[in-house]
């Protein structure tokens, strides 16, 4: 793969083709669980249980059992060896353990569910960005010097139109400048959010209109490029026209090297050909656009182009990624990798 740079400007984002790094598949770990020993006897302690049975010669129906039907007795219920015990003496207090071994055991396979239950919430997205207000305005900066800008719009496919509320993030690359992502439908209030800062880039995850609505006024502003995919180039020129090209031709598998930001660009086809989502590691954060939104693949307008295909990309570039990742979409609140990849069982 390569970047094609428009040759205008001497200083800006430096483009490389180093591939990007696949971050450790914690998800079957996250997704393991403590298999326990509720409900198990070692074969010492039936041992136990058919010796304390057969010592006990006041059954009730003055029959004795043998090892092998005591052993089977204490194997079905932990209870009824308690039970032949009590009938004439009580067990010595070094047997009680033996004989209420499921017991100890089911509450710690309790406590393990409620422990399960802790690192679950523990996954659930927290700070400024994971509320569910779906209203035009500005948040942030957060610590990680992220500002997200919500735009209200309508989206037109396939001859329906659609009110959206976009999601346009603004990222701080150093002191003096930062890069927007997928620009929607407010450029004033994107630029009013930038400030007197330089924009170094103006980076698009797909060309559909929230993605893209405000590139053009917002980089010419600036005079900064755009990034986007080649294969996004046709619904590009159906909405701005062929006067005005993208300069930086972005592929999955490649990166960019942004002030002090180094950008992984993750190949998310799907919900197009050419979507794309931007990683951070530095941050912990990916900027995913539409294919993944907070507890479901996103849509486009009301209907999947490729799930099959965009489930794969999401398993693979996104819940891939280590589980405390941010996940900030072009829409919706934030999420993490982890508490996808809870759900993403039930999207197959």
């Amino acid at each position: 793969m390569f970047w094609k740079r428009k040759p205008k400007k001497q200083e800006g984002p430096e483009a490389t083709d180093s591939a990007a790094e696949v971050a450790v598949d914690d998800k079957a770990a996250a997704g393991a669980t403590d298999s326990g020993t509720a409900g198990e006897n070692p074969s010492e302690e039936k041992d136990a249980v058919a010796e304390a049975a057969e010592k006990d010669s006041g059954r009730a129906d003055g029959s004795e059992k043998d090892p092998g039907g005591a052993e089977a007795d204490a194997a079905s219920t932990d209870e009824k060896p308690v039970a032949d015990a009590d009938a004439d003496e009580a067990p010595a207090d070094d047997e009680k353990p033996v004989v209420g071994e499921g017991e100890p055991d089911a509450e710690a396979a309790e406590a393990d569910e409620d422990a399960e239950e802790v690192a679950a919430e523990a996954d659930e997205p927290v700070g400024l960005f994971a509320d569910e207000t779906e209203e035009a305005g500005v948040t942030g900066p957060d610590p990680d010097g992220i500002t997200r800008v919500r735009s209200v719009g309508v989206f037109e496919f396939d001859d329906e139109k659609f009110d959206v509320v976009a999601n346009t993030w603004i990222v701080k690359a150093d002191d003096e400048g930062v890069i927007v992502i997928d620009p929607g439908y407010d450029a004033e209030a994107v630029l009013e959010a930038v400030g007197d800062r330089e924009i170094y880039l103006v980076a698009c995850t797909n060309a559909y209109g929230p993605h893209i609505e405000s590139a053009i006024k917002v980089a010419e502003e600036a005079d900064a490029d755009i990034a986007l995919h080649p294969r996004e180039m046709r619904a590009w020129r159906r909405h701005h026209g062929a006067e005005h090209r993208p300069e930086i031709e972005v592929e999955g598998q490649g990166a960019l090297d942004i002030a002090d930001l180094h950008i992984d660009v993750l190949a998310l086809p799907g919900t197009s050909s050419g979507s794309v989502g931007y990683y951070i590691a530095e941050l912990g954060v990916v900027f995913s656009g539409d294919a993944l939104r907070k507890g479901e693949p996103g849509m486009v307008g009301n209907t999947y182009i490729d799930y099959t295909t965009q489930l794969a990309s999401i398993g693979e570039a996104l819940l891939s990624l280590p589980p405390d990742t941010r996940i900030l979409p072009d829409r919706g609140p934030s999420t993490t990798s982890g508490a996808e990849s809870k759900n993403f069982d039930s999207w197959v």
